[in-house]
């Protein structure tokens, strides 16, 4: 809330930090919907899973089957397969070791917890030595994979018994599926937040990883890969060193381009999280080249690729007036029509929040806006929208009247603009009332030729009748604008004047058009 509330423009503009919101909440978001495309941790389970768990689960005729077994009777069959997993023999070692793989492969609810209980995993990372073997090298990080894709908890038990530099050693296995496998272990440990992440990167796994970004690796392995990629690059707090994972753009920037949708999807969104920062950051993946292969994907076909793509191109447009100009240059604007009426609202969100960073650009980008045929969508948006797309439609208006020239204003308003901005001061979020009460009142200062069509239509849209009610908001900033485009603009009976905040009354209920809006909260 902070990064936006520094965006208000009624003190010119002298900040260009002031006029660009970044998207703080994405972190959040992304680890919240946890989508299909976009997983940080993934499970390795058989595709004939049933089958596989019923074959193989016994070495020296005992059974490892878990199907009947009480508690008592599960830890006892656990503690000989750890012995087992133990054995000088190779045979009855990588019996064991698969054994405790396929345990864990189980399609729902893999019993991770009584694994770890009896003391398997310092077990399977031993085996990860056995360099003479990749086969129990395999099955040994496979279990490991599975385990590290459950909780912080379980991860933490795989990382403190030694694990990832053994994993970053397995990166140069001659047996490919064992590298594989490594990079897939790696990624679920990197995907589990910061700490992890860092720990993984501090190893050395970057060079190792780009090796195998190259048109002889397997599509599934490059999956891996890439995904693994945007972990390293993900989470915000504290957000990866940047020195290491900048390393991975000219990778990216052949991923981006791969036939394959999901070697997109994850190389969009590590992009996307490569241009999440500050301007110096922005620039280096602007430097990389990669903007003139993003902003074709805005029209993909596929909604999990557009998204990333247009949440990269959004960060970057978070720069300054130079950086969104690159963006501009490179044919975004024209792409913004058709999302600003997408199907998927998310997308229209989206596209709206990145629209509302370059309005808050310099008059030739707001020309550029206004050429590209994006304000009557803009305005569209503004008054039927969802609520959280009318929000950012709001600021992009708001955003506008800042940098625009009278001119432009004068055509902001003959798009009828205004009637959809006061139906916005009906709403409880006091944040959205205050962006549009700076942004009426930089359209009144602006529109003195028209102004008095202004002030017509803030009136017949019912914004007057808000507005003086606003004069009583307990918000000193929204009270002042309120005061202010009442004295300036709206002079007439002397109780106006004699206004003031009242901290008395709890709330104010409006007459209400859309179900989203609802009686103050004071």
């Amino acid at each position: 809330m902070t990064d936006r509330l520094k965006s208000f423009k009624n003190k010119g503009r002298d900040d260009e930090a002031e006029f660009r919101r970044r998207r703080t909440e994405v972190t959040v978001e992304l680890r919240r919907n946890k989508r299909d495309e976009h997983l940080q941790k993934r499970r390795n389970v058989p595709i004939d899973h049933q089958g596989d768990l019923q074959v193989d689960t016994s070495v020296g005729g005992y059974d490892f089957s878990f199907s009947d077994a009480g508690l008592n009777e599960v830890r006892d069959k656990l503690r000989g397969l750890v012995v087992n997993a133990q054995s000088e023999d190779p045979t009855i070692k990588l019996q064991a070791v698969r054994s405790a793989r396929k345990i864990l492969s189980k399609d729902k609810n893999p019993p991770i917890d009584e694994l770890i209980i009896s003391g398997i995993v310092p077990v399977l990372v031993t085996s990860l030595r056995c360099h003479d073997n990749p086969n129990i090298q395999f099955e040994a990080a496979w279990a490991l994979t599975n385990i590290a894709s459950g909780t912080s908890e379980q991860t933490r038990v795989v990382v403190q018994c030694g694990a990832v530099p053994l994993f970053i050693e397995l990166l140069s296995c001659p047996m490919q599926y064992v590298c594989e496998q490594a990079v897939w272990a790696l990624g679920n440990i990197t995907g589990d937040g910061p700490e992890c992440r860092d720990f993984v990167i501090s190893h050395g796994i970057i060079p190792p990883l780009l090796t195998f970004i190259n048109p002889h690796t397997p599509i599934s392995f490059l999956r891996n890969v890439t995904w693994t990629i945007s972990n390293l690059c993900r989470n915000k707090n504290p957000p990866p060193p940047f020195e290491s994972v900048c390393q991975c753009l000219p990778a990216l920037l052949e991923l981006v381009r791969h036939e394959d949708v999901e070697v997109k999807v994850d190389a969009c969104w590590a992009l996307s999280f490569l241009a999440d920062g500050l301007h110096a950051q922005i620039q280096v993946v602007i430097n990389s080249g990669v903007i003139p292969f993003l902003v074709p994907l805005l029209e993909h076909h596929e909604v999990k690729i557009v998204m990333p793509a247009l949440r990269t191109l959004g960060n970057i447009v978070t720069g300054s007036d130079e950086q969104t100009q690159v963006v501009i240059d490179n044919g975004i604007l024209h792409k913004l029509q058709s999302l600003l009426t997408h199907h998927k609202e998310n997308i229209v969100r989206e596209a709206v929040w990145t629209l509302s960073n370059i309005t808050a650009g310099s008059r030739e980008q707001v020309q550029a806006v206004i050429d590209s045929g994006l304000i009557p969508p803009l305005v569209e948006v503004l008054g039927n929208g969802e609520f959280k797309t009318q929000k950012e439609a709001a600021w992009a208006v708001s955003n506008f009247t800042v940098g625009g020239t009278p001119d432009q204003i004068k055509y902001l308003v003959s798009q009828k603009a205004i009637s959809p901005l006061c139906s916005l001061l009906e709403v409880k979020d006091s944040q959205v009332i205050q962006v549009v009460l700076d942004g009426l009142l930089n359209i009144l200062r602006h529109s003195s030729e028209e102004q008095i069509n202004v002030v017509n239509s803030i009136e017949e849209s019912g914004g007057l009748n808000t507005i003086e009610l606003l004069q009583r908001h307990n918000s000193p900033v929204i009270y002042q604008l309120a005061y202010t485009i009442i004295d300036q603009y709206f002079p007439s009976d002397d109780e106006i004047g004699g206004l003031a905040p009242d901290g008395g009354d709890n709330q104010y209920l409006f007459n209400v058009q859309h179900g989203q809006y609802m009686n103050f909260q004071f």
